[in-house]
């Protein structure tokens, strides 16, 4: 992976984009997660108006050897509808929060996809055969009178276009009273956790009607309440471990062989605070919007407001690694508080070889930082540059005095346009990246 930073070596360019040109976005259509599967070869997208698209990669054209095969739709499905509590007078949302993928095991596919208290499974699965001759029915499905019937014959399986089905196999509702923000498969392929603000729940992925409080941090009073759960996520080799991270900027892993309650965590992850950079924004802008195990289980790493920092799960005092997002807005913290913005929740990822990782900012700028080399890249997700096989150049904020020809003033950032949302591919060097209720993907140039 060296070279993130479009050295001589390596360069990213356009590939593809999803979704309409248009102005006005309408709610419904913005995107609200992306994930590639555990192979790469699929890539579902979840939206505010409850839709999940899965697209598939397509093999590269034998005719055209330099172009890489294009990731095409190929389900979509109304995965949530909206909902009202009416205990409760809450109307809920239909939007698609996470989307998790179950490594494959026969030829369907499935994942978890959950809105604010509902998670659900799917089954995804192709059929290009149908059965003929049956002995009851016509071929129009209409029922035969028995007393006709005077042979038996044997159904055949005749070929048919190909059809893909998306069918919800599990439904886990009724375990959440505030806002689900995470779920995670845990690696031993039969349960997995989801989080809301206050606890984190254990479920079994065959069993509907139960699951297992894990963590409980709701205080007896909540005029107490100091922090909330802001994300969590399962070890991807040791099934007994997760994290989770807090409105307050820290980390807490969990043993679940310790107790069948992990109220006591058993490593706490926190960065001493610098007391000359205390703000009235200090807390807000600590709160961990994203946690994420590398791929070799050895790191995490969390995303707040203005950095991405790496962890090494051997050391809790401090980051390893702490790379600056977009430094630049730290004097603007005050407009940003007022529009909201500080709140975004903007999520990180790893490449495939845990050498690189990504996260979004403002203008739909991204941002790329290869760990072996320090190098960082600023690159932007528009459709100015989306000629096939465009090379993206690098974008950089000036932040006051003088400003180059290629920058671009902090004081003009589109602070409505973020891309909060990113995945990378699990093998190859493409990533997936939403951009409102655009779908841009990127790969690197081959030369």
């Amino acid at each position: 992976m060296a070279g993130v930073a479009g050295g001589n070596d390596f360069q990213w360019c356009f590939s593809q984009v999803k979704g309409a040109i248009d102005e006005d976005v309408a709610e419904a259509d913005i995107i609200s997660t992306v994930e590639f599967n555990y192979s790469g070869d699929l890539l579902a997208t979840g939206d505010k108006g409850g839709r999940v698209v899965i697209f598939q990669h397509e093999q590269e054209s034998k005719n055209r050897p330099h172009l890489r095969g294009e990731y095409n739709v190929y389900s979509t499905f109304q995965s949530h509808e909206p909902e009202f509590d009416y205990l409760k007078s809450l109307e809920i949302e239909e939007k698609i929060n996470k989307i998790r993928w179950l490594p494959q095991q026969n030829a369907a596919h499935f994942l978890l996809s959950t809105n604010d208290k509902t998670i659900k499974l799917w089954k995804i699965s192709e059929r290009d055969k149908r059965a003929e001759g049956y002995n009851l029915k016509d071929e129009d499905g209409r029922l035969r009178d028995p007393f006709r019937i005077t042979s038996l014959r044997v159904p055949v399986l005749m070929p048919m276009d190909l059809m893909v089905e998306a069918s919800p196999r599990r439904i886990f509702a009724n375990a959440h009273t505030y806002h689900i923000n995470s779920i995670s498969v845990n690696s031993d392929h039969e349960t997995y956790l989801s989080a809301d603000d206050l606890r984190i729940n254990l479920w079994h992925l065959e069993i509907t009607d139960r699951s297992f409080n894990i963590v409980d941090i709701k205080p007896a009073n909540m005029e107490e309440l100091t922090e909330v759960i802001t994300a969590a996520e399962c070890h991807p080799h040791q099934c007994n471990v997760f994290v989770y991270s807090s409105s307050k900027g820290t980390i807490r892993l969990c043993d679940m062989r310790a107790a069948a309650l992990c109220d006591r965590h058993s490593k706490f992850f926190e960065e001493p605070e610098d007391p000359s950079s205390r703000s009235f924004f200090s807390e807000i802008i600590s709160s961990i919007s994203d946690v994420k195990f590398s791929h070799s289980g050895r790191y995490m790493m969390t995303r707040d407001y203005l950095s991405v920092k790496v962890w090494d799960l051997n050391m809790e005092n401090r980051p390893v690694e702490t790379y600056q997002v977009h430094e630049y807005l730290r004097s603007k913290l005050c407009s940003l508080y007022e529009n909201d913005c500080i709140f975004d929740k903007f999520e990180c990822c790893w490449n495939g070889s845990d050498s690189a990782i990504m996260t979004g900012s403002y203008n739909n700028f991204f941002r790329m930082f290869d760990r072996n080399t320090r190098r960082d890249i600023t690159l932007e997700a528009s459709r100015e540059s989306s000629k096939p096989r465009a090379t993206l150049k690098p974008r950089k904020v000036s932040t006051g005095g003088k400003r180059k020809k290629d920058e671009i003033s902090v004081d003009s950032l589109d602070f409505n346009k973020k891309i909060l949302h990113t995945a990378w591919h699990p093998k190859d060097n493409v990533i997936a990246v939403a951009a409102t209720n655009n779908l841009y993907i990127f790969q690197d140039k081959i030369n």
